[in-house]
């Protein structure tokens, strides 16, 4: 599947779309940091949460949880959110 990479965590993965693959969304993680080192403790907190500001969305939904199974044909948008004050 393709996933869409935001723009502060193209550092990572130096393009915008990149192909990973996993079960669950936990699993499509891990191969994600397995490709590019460094980049799921971006998302991921030590509680094996995601971080307050990622949000992710499979085929269009937001899913929270790592365990969300996912299907080959998925399209995973990673999306960092903005916030202020």
């Amino acid at each position: 599947m393709q996933v869409l990479i935001p723009s502060s965590l193209r550092s990572y993965t130096r393009r915008m779309r990149v192909p990973a693959s996993g079960a669950t969304l936990g699993e499509l993680l891990a191969d994600l940091e397995r490709q590019f080192p460094g980049l799921r403790f971006r998302m991921v907190d030590e509680q094996d949460r995601l971080r307050p500001h990622m949000r992710v969305f499979v085929g269009g939904r937001a899913v929270h949880d790592l365990a969300h199974p996912l299907r080959p044909d998925d399209d995973v948008s990673i999306v960092q959110a903005l916030s202020g004050g």
